[in-house]
């Protein structure tokens, strides 16, 4: 087994999952305020956030199934360089004031965001059913060095500049390069996970076997609650988290500085424990591990009716954070048991789908909320939604071993 290079492969996606945190980082913080200080539109400043996350969610299906058939790598690097061009035409807007290269650079760089979203798919692949949370744990523990990298990289080009469009061109340019940087990494992946997938045997799935389509593999046990769990986790995260920067700087009343570190705590809850989360989601169960996941992201949600500090803020968030790891840790490797190498991108693909669409829709509902009933009300229809998805989880708080069997 020593030339599938897993070692060598998990570092290196970990590594291009590292630079696009930063760039998570990024949209994080200033898309909503790119936004408006382009088009000059406050109220649907929730906008900004929502085409970067529907154009992540129509380009995961179709990445997903492009991982199926051509292989994990090809479509990662190419995710990263249509992420560079995104980040490109949205630096050329903040200079031309131009709301149409504005759109179509986040629709660029939100869709490779939903490609980059997907390299988990490539660490599930490489790790048998009883590792596989730890396997993708470990891949997703790249993502902490970009939280520590963001902010000093990002930080110091917002440092003394007023809250303008011009301020924005330089952070953009570098998150375009730093996206040709992963495009790099992601290169050297070899062999594909895919191919390590099949030559482990995972889940038991005959390679050579036919795929089965969607509708079949959503009957599966336990796929319908993973989907729930993870629809309501990602949606909520990233709507509030895109949010967080307009908060901070117009109605808490900080700087735009002081955006970063709130979001870098936000990505360090995200990714800093997720060794821990990986072995202990195996040893607990996937269900257990589901709910526990949304009730902290609930008790992080409602506390943002009450801190208003920037250290308060930032520990709200990192709980957000927290609680998603959990909850997306645990939904991935439910999911990639029930799923064969030759289905994986598909139904993470499709999980993706919905979850990134239903978080541009509440991004868009939560941005009008903000703007037009205050904080509390983003706050508390937060919680409600995270906690949504338990009555049908402690129904079932039972995992479902691996793969079902195929038909016959």
């Amino acid at each position: 087994m020593h030339e599938l290079n897993i070692r060598r492969n998990t570092a290196l996606l970990a590594a291009t999952l590292a630079i696009n945190s930063c760039l998570f980082q990024l949209a994080a913080a200033v898309s909503s305020l790119t936004f408006v200080l382009i088009t000059g539109i406050t109220g649907l400043l929730g906008l900004g956030p929502a085409i970067f996350l529907a154009s992540s969610g129509l380009a995961a299906l179709p990445a997903g199934r492009a991982m199926d058939r051509y292989g994990r790598r090809p479509v990662i690097v190419v995710g990263f360089l249509v992420a560079a061009l995104g980040c490109s035409l949205i630096a050329l807007a903040t200079r031309t004031d131009s709301p149409l290269q504005l759109v179509t650079g986040m629709s660029l760089a939100g869709g490779a965001g939903g490609v980059a979203l997907l390299i988990r798919t490539a660490a599930g692949d490489m790790y048998p059913p009883e590792r596989r949370a730890r396997g993708i744990a470990y891949v997703v523990f790249g993502s902490v060095f970009g939280a520590i990298l963001g902010p000093a990289v990002f930080s110091p080009l917002f440092a003394g500049k007023d809250v303008e469009a011009h301020a924005l061109t330089l952070p953009w340019l570098a998150a375009g390069g730093l996206a040709l940087c992963a495009a790099a990494v992601a290169m050297l992946v070899r062999p594909d996970p895919k191919a390590i997938a099949e030559a482990l045997g995972a889940g038991g799935a005959d390679a050579d076997e036919p795929a089965a389509p969607l509708r079949e593999i959503l009957r599966r046990p336990g796929v319908i609650p993973a989907l729930l769990a993870a629809l309501a986790s990602f949606s909520v995260m990233v709507s509030l988290m895109n949010l967080t920067g307009y908060v901070v700087v117009e109605h808490h009343h900080h700087t735009q500085q002081d955006v970063f570190p709130i979001i870098g705590a936000h990505v360090l809850g995200m990714y800093a424990l997720v060794l821990v989360v990986g072995p202990l989601i195996d040893r607990l169960g996937r269900g257990t591990s589901l709910w526990t996941g949304l009730v902290v992201m609930a008790l992080s949600c409602v506390g943002l009716t009450w801190f208003q500090s920037v250290i308060g803020t930032a520990f709200l968030l990192f709980g957000l954070g927290l609680g998603w790891s959990i909850s997306f840790v645990a939904a991935t490797a439910q999911l990639a048991d029930r799923a064969a190498p030759s289905e994986r991108g598909k139904l993470l693909g499709f999980n993706d789908q919905i979850s990134a669409l239903a978080g541009a829709g509440l991004a868009l509902l939560g941005g009008y909320a903000l703007d037009t009933l205050g904080v509390a009300a983003l706050a508390i229809g937060s919680t409600v939604l995270v906690l949504t998805p338990l009555v049908r989880l402690l129904r079932r708080d039972k995992t479902v071993g691996t793969i079902a069997p195929r038909r016959t």
